[in-house]
């Protein structure tokens, strides 16, 4: 038995120096790493650098990766080459990476130079128009810097694709909303990734001490609910054994 998980929160280079990322810390995944390795399963894990690991043991293979774009090549790599049992992406991807940056002055230029009313249209070109920062160092010296993102593409509606007989387990993180609500969004997310199951949270239900989820199966139903971290790591274990056994 073979399974591959992914863990911790990608961060998107905007500079040398610079990034935008996200408070994942990997403990989760790692969590959940270190359940199926308990039971003498295989585990490859994609994981950053900074994220929370399990130590180095028989059976586990740790892959590091920076940016959405290198998960997406690591991930597509190691499906075509490794046949898994199930796949358990609960990384924090980044929904946005950096496209160009503008000074205050650059930008005000720009748009000045703008004879047309701010259509989407209209500002498309305004940030084509505009004289974008170096992209080495992005200076310091302007009141306002104007980051210009883009969209990433959802790399978990990918492994479906390569591994159609995967048993794949998504996440959905949301925060602050009704148990309704977070069920709903998803059981959305559980039929556009093609998933078998989706983990459901929600931000404000998480601290040092609580992580509340429910794991959502093809059929919608609650297949099962978790209090804390360690809770969920064995829901997933126990359900995708049941599963696959």
């Amino acid at each position: 038995m073979r399974i591959l998980v992914t863990s911790g929160g990608t961060s998107e280079r905007i500079d040398d120096v610079r990034s935008i990322t996200n408070h994942a810390s990997g403990q989760l995944g790692r969590l959940i790493s270190e359940e199926f390795l308990n039971h003498q399963i295989n585990v490859d894990l994609i994981t950053t650098p900074k994220a929370i690991k399990p130590s180095d043991q028989a059976g586990l293979s740790i892959h590091l990766i920076e940016d959405t774009a290198q998960l997406k090549d690591t991930l597509e790599q190691l499906l075509i080459e490794n046949t898994y049992d199930a796949i358990i992406h609960s990384m924090a991807v980044s929904d946005f990476t950096y496209e160009k940056s503008f000074s205050e002055e650059n930008f005000e230029k720009a748009l000045s130079q703008l004879q047309t009313p701010i259509t989407k249209e209209a500002l498309a070109d305004l940030l084509t128009a505009a004289e974008a920062e170096p992209a080495h160092k992005i200076s310091s010296d302007t009141n306002h810097l104007i980051l210009v993102l883009k969209k990433t593409p959802k790399v978990i509606q990918m492994i479906k694709k390569i591994q159609p007989r995967a048993k794949l387990v998504g996440f959905k993180l949301l925060s602050d909303v009704s148990k309704e609500e977070l069920l709903a969004t998803a059981r959305e997310n559980l039929v556009k990734n093609n998933a078998d199951f989706v983990l459901a949270n929600d931000l404000s239900n998480i601290d040092e001490t609580q992580h509340i989820g429910y794991l959502i199966d093809k059929n919608w139903q609650i297949t099962g609910e978790a209090k804390t971290k360690k809770e969920i790591a064995h829901l997933i274990y126990k359900t995708l054994w049941k599963e696959l056994n």
